[in-house]
């Protein structure tokens, strides 16, 4: 017994000398994740890709420790995407401006599309896999890479953040578009090159209501990036009144029942129209299966995701999205990537598995240490793309690796700016992640191709899209900037732009936005941000309210005249001066006084469609009956020779006649303008650094120069009339103020056009509202206010002798 204690204390003494004796390691628990592209470099950077798509099902005993994750589905588009950061770190690299004298280097991983890997690969990257001594302390050392390029996905790249955040790595994504990544307490590190879903999903809930289909089904990627997308989508929808027959959600890797119990519902349903919020990978599992059941007759509305690629359009073997229409962002040009992203033989020279998978399945192929069981040609190593057409080959995300390309070189100008880099860079400084996030943040510069790089506070860049519209054979594109937090979309009648053959149409307005415009604005040389003015002529400044009180002073003053013809009707000026017409005249101006105030205020779709119609109509009729005035008097003094009496051939009726065909032309010319291109509220960004106009676009110059031009013929006409009226006598020469009128009406409005061309902003409107008002004012007091003034003042010469008594025609 004693025997047996004293073997265990010995024990004991044994293992404690020898615990002593080794060194205490550092190290991470399970499979080391090796990466697939290296290169050393003074500076890391870190790239996470998703190579594959999908993985191997496996079942997790929890007893045993779990095997490395098997991926499968090779994706050719994220190594487009890797070759792609791997040409901006060449270009920097070769660079005597950019990082002078310092490499950057990189670590190269495939996440597979798994949350689970991307995590774990992203914590290699921060600390190396390498087993770490520490004698006497806790493992530390500092951070292996000093910023994140990837992922594409919204849920990796959530995930990713997550863990990486308080470390304030900072991490760039080319395509997570999730809003949920916009929250700087959440994700302080994360930042991206494509635009937040917040404002996306806006444009598509306005693109469906455009179009009126108020009934409709949804599908979306049962992940971060698709759920988040779809709820801000519903949202909106709701508010502008379409309604949702379903809202389904599914992951490419679910089991096929899943995928059918989908189907079933959408051929059950009675909506036609399907908002399709998937990624790339999931639109292709919805069209095989549509294709499967033989569903077509969809309308089909998109997202960036899967839109425009072309490889999606390629694989609708059935023509599923024919009229497909979405928003993508804007296509983009990098010179030099093309070429270096087809240029493979760097890849196949890794002598990476990855890449041996990668070169088999680009040329079809099977190389002779491949373990691959399919049975192809031998690869001879020495294959080139010539005549290659693939998904590989394919260039149509050219936006996507400019996005890739961007983040890149956002990550140089921050290191350039804290190495204070000049001919050399300062090698002593100490690089620390924050201070390179805060860098980054603060960052302004444009590529060699002219595009702007720069990050509000939320870590996005300006939301910018083009629409497209999917039609068999052909690819149309409709290019517009969204500059608007709130979206509105109103579409004026444009001539269409297409990638590839030329066939203009016309279907799309611009974006615009009746709420206050795009808050960050970034300066010369821009390190901050600040919150645009949206600027349109209110009646809350002096000028607004000055020109709104004249407008109301003039239409009380009609109403003063009207009130005095009215009591004083029976008279003989009054009479003598035909009038009905005259109170016709006065409603007409009051209208035209009142139509002034409809160019006061924000701008809106009715207020701007309201206002060049309302103007136009109502001084039609005002100068139509002033000609109808001028033309009667002719007719009344010209008469001379005996038997001649012209005036019954103009009586009441003939008036009337007139004054509605004048009128009734003018209308017609309202109608088609309204009808073929109306005039719509519109956000103006140029000529002013720190403010947005918000005016209305005339929709139609044709259109509204047409009323213009109608109101002018008139106008002339009638000043011609009256000039040759001018030597009536005295006592009925109303001749000669309607000439004094219409020169003060033509003055104006000749004055006007230069004026309203070269005023900018709010000032063009006012010097519109002058030109209507300064008009009517003239009409008012030349033609009425002399007759008030002998109604009023002089009655003594308001007799039928007085009238009749003076003067011949001379």
């Amino acid at each position: 017994m004693e025997f047996g204690h004293g073997w265990t204390l010995l024990q004991l003494l044994l293992t404690a000398s020898f615990s002593q004796a080794e060194e205490p390691v550092c190290r991470q628990w399970g499979y080391f994740e090796n990466p697939q592209l290296v290169k050393d470099g003074d500076i890391m950077l870190g790239g996470l890709f998703s190579f594959h798509n999908n993985w191997k099902e496996r079942e997790d005993t929890y007893t045993e420790k779990p095997l490395p994750l098997q991926c499968t589905s090779l994706n050719f588009r994220e190594f487009q995407l890797a070759q792609a950061m791997l040409f901006a770190i060449e270009e920097i690299n070769n660079s005597s401006v950019l990082l002078p004298g310092i490499s950057l280097g990189y670590k190269i991983y495939d996440t597979c599309g798994s949350n689970a890997k991307s995590v774990k690969v992203a914590l290699a990257l921060l600390s190396d896999y390498e087993n770490v001594s520490a004698p006497a302390k806790e493992c530390v050392r500092p951070v292996h890479v000093q910023a994140m390029m990837g992922e594409a996905s919204s849920s990796p790249s959530t995930a990713i953040a997550t863990v990486i955040g308080p470390f304030f790595i900072p991490m760039i994504s080319h395509f997570a578009t999730c809003a949920c990544l916009s929250d700087k307490s959440k994700y302080p590190s994360f930042l991206r090159t494509i635009p937040s879903d917040y404002y996306q999903s806006r444009a598509l809930a306005q693109l469906v209501k455009f179009f009126g289909w108020t009934w409709v089904g949804a599908v979306r990627t049962n992940d971060d990036y698709g759920n988040s997308g779809m709820a801000t989508f519903i949202e909106s929808a709701q508010h502008l009144g379409i309604c949702l027959e379903y809202s389904l959600s599914f992951f490419r890797t679910d089991p096929s029942s899943k995928i059918q119990k989908i189907i079933n519902i959408i051929k059950a349903s009675t909506s036609k129209v399907i908002v399709a919020f998937l990624s790339q990978a999931d639109m292709d599992v919805i069209i095989h299966e549509f294709s499967s059941h033989n569903l077509t007759g969809y309308q089909w509305v998109g997202t960036e995701a899967w839109i425009f690629d072309f490889q999606t359009a390629a694989g609708d073997k059935n023509h599923i999205l024919d009229g497909a229409i979405g928003l993508s962002i804007p296509k983009a040009n990098v010179s030099g990537l093309k070429e270096f992203i087809l240029n493979v033989d760097p890849l196949f020279s890794s002598n990476n598995e990855l890449f041996t998978e990668f070169w088999e399945a680009l040329f079809s192929c099977k190389l002779k240490h491949s373990n691959s069981a399919e049975m192809q040609r031998e690869c001879t190593g020495l294959e080139d793309l010539t005549g290659v057409e693939n998904t590989f080959t394919d260039m149509s995300l050219m936006p996507i690796f400019n996005n890739m390309y961007k983040g890149v070189y956002a990550v140089a100008h921050a290191l350039h700016n804290i190495l204070s880099c000049n001919q050399t860079c300062n090698s002593n400084v100490q690089l620390d992640p924050l201070t390179i996030l805060q860098q980054i943040k603060e960052i302004y510069f444009k590529t060699k191709e002219g595009d702007e790089v720069y990050f509000n506070r939320n870590g996005d860049p300006a939301a910018k899209y083009e629409i497209i519209n999917w039609q068999r054979r052909l690819y149309y594109l409709i290019s517009l900037s969204l500059n608007a937090i709130k979206t509105t979309m109103v579409f004026p009648k444009t001539q269409e732009m297409q990638r590839t053959k030329v066939m203009p149409n016309a279907v799309c307005r611009s974006m615009q936005d009746h709420s206050e415009g795009w808050p960050m604005k970034v300066r010369e040389q821009r390190k901050h941000s600040f919150k645009k003015k949206a600027e349109f002529l209110s009646y809350k400044e002096i000028m607004g309210a000055l020109l709104a009180a004249a407008s109301l002073f003039g239409t009380c003053m009609t109403v003063v005249v009207a009130v005095i013809f009215v009591k004083y009707r029976k008279t003989p000026l009054v009479r003598a001066n035909n009038s009905e017409l005259s109170f016709l005249l006065l409603f007409s101006l009051k209208l035209c006084f009142l139509c002034s105030l409809t160019f006061i205020g924000q701008p809106s779709e009715w207020s701007c469609m309201l206002r060049h119609t309302a103007f136009g109509i109502t001084f039609v009729l005002c100068i139509s009956c002033v000609l109808g005035k001028t033309i009667l008097f002719l007719m009344a003094f010209k008469a001379t020779l005996p038997g001649r009496n012209g005036i019954k051939w103009f009586g009441p009726t003939q008036q009337r006649v007139s004054v509605l065909g004048f009128t009734l032309v003018q209308v017609i010319i309202c109608i088609l303008w309204l009808t073929i291109a109306p005039p719509f509220p519109s956000k103006n960004f140029k000529g002013f650094k720190d403010k947005i106009i918000l005016e209305c676009s005339l929709g139609s110059s044709v259109g509204f120069w047409a009323v213009l031009g109608y109101i002018g013929l008139l106008a002339i006409l009638c000043f011609i009339c009256a000039f040759l009226g001018r030597k009536l006598p005295d006592n009925f020469n109303e001749a000669k103020f309607i000439t004094f009128s219409m020169l003060i009406f033509c003055a104006v409005w000749i004055t006007f056009i230069p004026a309203y061309v070269s005023s900018p902003g709010k000032f063009s409107v006012a010097v519109e509202i002058f030109a209507i008002l300064a008009s009517s004012f003239g009409l008012l007091i030349c033609i009425f206010i002399p007759k008030c003034y002998i109604i009023l003042i002089k009655p003594e010469e308001n007799t039928k002798r007085n009238m009749m008594g003076k003067g011949a025609l001379k």
